[in-house]
């Protein structure tokens, strides 16, 4: 089992940026692709990023690519996602989530989730 807890979110107006944590525990983190999705109001879950075991390998979705960077330190058994020009689309809750695939971009292939931190973008 890999316990994650997110932290970091918050109400911010258009155009901001903000740094979301996720604190991992259990089963080696390093053994994991850590991944990042979002959930809107009234809409799917949906993938936000993800970075490989060693952090040299990313993948962003579309619609956050080049504003977004994920980022991890497995000394310390985090993940962080780092938020600029913030949009009011970006308003979701986040959830951190860890896959033991090679290059998860479908939420099927995850198999642990963190209970989400909510983000709020005003315009």
């Amino acid at each position: 089992q890999v316990q994650l807890v997110e932290s970091g979110g918050g109400l911010v107006q258009a155009g901001d940026s903000l740094s979301l944590s996720c604190a991992a525990s259990g089963r080696p983190f390093s053994g994991y692709t850590m991944g990042w999705f979002r959930q809107a109001p009234g809409k799917e879950r949906e993938f936000v990023a993800f970075i490989n075991w060693s952090g040299d390998r990313t993948n962003y979705a579309d619609s956050v690519k080049g504003r977004f960077t994920i980022s991890r330190d497995n000394a310390r058994d985090t993940v962080s996602l780092q938020m600029n020009s913030l949009r009011p689309e970006d308003t979701a809750i986040y959830y951190c989530t860890a896959s033991p695939h090679w290059s998860p971009v479908r939420s099927e292939e995850y198999d642990y989730w963190g209970q989400g931190t909510r983000v709020t973008v005003s315009s």
